[in-house]
């Protein structure tokens, strides 16, 4: 392990002031981010590569990271969009029948400045009482740059999410089947999305985030899949007005945690930032139809307001079980569902996978009504 072999010191220092004292590894730097925590015990590489994740320093509240190495196959992306990691040790030995390298090695090849060796129950208790804050891990002396250093953590803010994240031109995806085609709107999606469709017969094109409606319909798709994604959703006005666009086109739409949030705003919605965020492979949800409880994996700083949900335009599908923010919503004017949890939960819980077979029913029906018609 790691911790028998200490390497270069590395701080990390947060916007109240607070300092914790580590070592490096990863790239040698200074990076300022939001510190956020998730509770996953596995799926560290899908943390990694998840896009959501643009712009923060992740701290893992699991102890030991790197116990099964990296490989290719579980990258949610093509590229590490965090900021920053953070953990209280990591394994140097990793050992798996799928492992190509150690995580160590996947931090320097993504430029990833890293700190370990920290208490990370500290800083987790940290941020769930005062709330997430802004901070900076360097491998600079901090006590001679703190004041300089504390006048950048606080004045940090995270801009051009999404327009930093999305693909620059539509890729088209698929397997044997190929009996509908999916949209998939790119505000930083997780590709496993991607893959859960394709398994299920869909032929898949992903689109940059700023995709006009015009542009969408003359692919004729049979449904607009709305991914996950980074940031606050209120930042991107010019997306919110184009997906009201896209949702009056009466083609079913799935959305998924940025995806349901940017729909809710353009139904009127409106979102909040929580407290510390949901992150992790253990949220309970609560399905208000069924009365079922799911345990869902999460990434999120945001959520939809239920209560701002005009009850003639929707209702609020799912809730979480531990604060009762929305977590689903089921539209009564437009052809769209969405929900704040990850369904396709790649290293997560598999419970809500069938949402994506629910998507498929929808198209199925539209596709049946539209023959009718003829």
């Amino acid at each position: 392990m790691s911790l028998l072999n200490h390497g270069e010191k590395a701080y990390l220092l947060l916007a109240d002031g607070t300092v914790f004292e580590g070592f490096n590894f990863g790239v040698k730097g200074t990076v300022i981010g939001e510190v956020v925590f998730t509770t996953g015990m596995t799926a560290y590489q899908e943390t990694l590569t998840d896009p959501s994740y643009y712009g923060q320093l992740v701290t893992q509240t699991f102890p030991l990271i790197g116990n099964y190495g990296v490989n290719e196959a579980d990258n949610e992306s093509a590229k590490s969009y965090i900021g920053g990691y953070i953990v209280r040790e990591w394994c140097d030995t990793p050992s798996n029948f799928r492992m190509e390298d150690n995580i160590e090695n996947f931090l320097k090849s993504q430029n990833i400045v890293g700190i370990y060796n920290i208490d990370t129950r500290k800083l987790t208790r940290i941020i769930r009482e005062v709330g997430v804050m802004n901070g900076v891990i360097t491998t600079e002396d901090v006590y001679a740059k703190k004041d300089q250093l504390l006048e950048q953590v606080r004045s940090y803010v995270i801009t051009n999410a999404i327009s930093t994240v999305t693909g620059d031109i539509p890729r088209t995806y698929s397997g044997v089947e190929k009996k509908y085609k999916v949209a998939l709107y790119d505000f930083g999606y997780k590709r496993n999305i991607r893959n859960e469709l394709v398994k299920r017969g869909c032929e898949v094109t992903v689109l940059p985030a700023f995709t006009t409606a015009d542009e969408l319909l003359a692919l004729h798709p049979d449904g607009i899949m709305l991914s996950n994604g980074p940031g606050d959703p209120t930042e991107s006005q010019e997306i919110i007005d184009n997906v009201k666009k896209i949702a009056s086109l009466g083609i079913p739409i799935f959305g998924i945690c940025l995806g349901h949030q940017l729909l809710a705003l353009s139904q009127g919605c409106r979102t909040e930032k929580l407290k510390y965020g949901h992150r992790g492979a253990n949220q309970p949800v609560i399905d208000l139809n069924s009365h079922r409880t799911y345990v869902t994996s999460q990434n999120h700083g945001y959520a939809v307001v239920g209560e701002s949900l005009d009850p003639e335009v929707g209702s609020v599908s799912h809730i979480n079980a531990n604060d009762q923010t929305c977590e689903g919503i089921r539209y009564h004017k437009i052809n769209a569902f969405t929900v704040q949890f990850h369904p396709e939960a790649h290293g997560g819980p598999l419970d809500t996978a069938y949402l994506f077979d629910e998507f498929i029913a929808v198209m199925e029906k539209e596709r049946c009504n539209n023959a009718a018609k003829k």
